[in-house]
C-alpha cells in the first residue's frame, strides 16, 4: 500500500471516528460538517481507484 492510500484510509477511519462523536454529542453541524468530509473524501477514493470498506459509506 503506497502513502497515499495509507493516508487516505486514515484519514477516512479519522472522520468517521469524529462523524459518530459529532452525532453521539448531538452536535448537528459538526455531524453535517464530518459527513460532507466524508463524502469528498469517498469521492477522492473512488477517482484514484482505492476500495474503501467501511460501515458507514
Amino acid at each position: 500500500m503506497d502513502a497515499f492510500t495509507a493516508g487516505l484510509l486514515q484519514r477516512i477511519r479519522a472522520t468517521e471516528t469524529d462523524l459518530t462523536r459529532a452525532r453521539e454529542t448531538g452536535d448537528d453541524f459538526l455531524a453535517d460538517v464530518e459527513q460532507a468530509e466524508l463524502d469528498d473524501l469517498h469521492r477522492l477514493a473512488a477517482e484514484h481507484g482505492v476500495e474503501v470498506t467501511t460501515a458507514s459509506a
